[in-house]
């Protein structure tokens, strides 16, 4: 039986993993990150915030340029980061780009779960608030995309799975959080079936769009970064795209600027997905096993993992 996590002790996540697997990846230099990269997975490095945040809202232009009205495309993106989309609806304006024209996709990622439902937009917290706040609402209104276009992971939950069916999301972003999670994939309770060891990567990836129990990591991190620390504000569950759904997606492309993980967690996960060594204990490491993804990161906040009191 592995050992209980030092956070949560009835929950998988990453401190549940072997001492010398974790200690080879804190001795990773910034040099050993760039070498990770093989066919499927690469490690890009950005020198600026500039680029970094440009580089990601580009994504969107290049799925939605790819979108014609009878083969429709877009592109599935995060809340966390946020400070792209801004640049995306910037861009947009800039190169006149008719989304309703397109005929150009996007879907939301997750959402916030209250009462066992999503939240609605007019939530503080919500997601889709944010997405049409910071993006879609800043897009002059003939440019933007059809109402019907804007697919979010809220009420007609088998709708929204079927979508990336009939519709191809070419790119799905997202970034990392405390517990190593992409969209709200987080490792599962410790309990039933998954009490003495979690659950294989192969059980883990059959996961589609769900609601889910929310790792107190995750709730605790978004306490501090989205809820002025007020954690009995945060909800402890959310809706959340899978793994079923990002299989479908063309490529994964993961954006970490240092302010929602750690270098020990930003080296942890890439180290895991370059060896070929998924864990659902650590959710983006299943990301292994798919055949296209990237890592972006903002070169400065790489740093290192020595210990020094502060």
């Amino acid at each position: 039986m592995r050992r209980l996590s030092v956070v949560a002790p009835e929950w998988w996540d990453y401190t549940t993993l072997d001492d010398a697997l974790l200690s080879d990846v804190a001795r990773l230099s910034e040099k050993d990150l760039a070498q990770l990269s093989r066919d499927g997975f690469r490690v890009v490095f950005h020198e600026t915030l500039e680029d970094f945040y440009l580089a990601e809202a580009l994504e969107y232009i290049e799925a939605w340029r790819a979108s014609t009205p009878d083969n429709p495309a877009g592109i599935c993106g995060p809340i966390g980061p946020t400070e792209q989309l801004p640049l995306v609806a910037r861009l947009v304006n800039a190169f006149d780009l008719n989304l309703n024209a397109l005929n150009a996709q996007f879907w939301g990622m997750d959402e916030w779960v209250q009462d066992g439902k999503a939240v609605e937009e007019s939530h503080p917290l919500s997601f889709k608030k944010a997405d049409m706040d910071l993006c879609f609402n800043l897009i002059r209104p003939e440019l933007r995309p059809r109402p019907e276009n804007l697919h979010f992971p809220a009420g007609d939950v088998v709708g929204y799975s079927a979508s990336f069916d009939s519709m191809r999301c070419l790119i799905m972003q997202g970034g990392q959080g405390d517990v190593k999670h992409w969209a709200f994939n987080d490792p599962p309770k410790r309990q039933g079936a998954w009490k003495d060891a979690p659950p294989s990567p192969e059980e883990y990836c059959k996961l589609g769009t769900r609601m889910v129990d929310l790792h107190p990591m995750t709730v605790m991190q978004n306490a501090r970064t989205s809820g002025g620390g007020r954690l009995s504000e945060v909800p402890s569950q959310a809706m959340t795209v899978g793994p079923v759904e990002t299989w479908k997606s063309g490529r994964v492309s993961i954006w970490q600027a240092g302010n929602h993980d750690n270098p020990f967690g930003m080296r942890l996960t890439a180290f895991m997905i370059g060896k070929g060594l998924p864990d659902s204990a650590v959710p983006m490491s299943l990301l292994a096993n798919h055949p296209d993804v990237v890592f972006h990161y903002y070169r400065p906040a790489i740093g290192d993992c020595s210990i020094e009191m502060h």
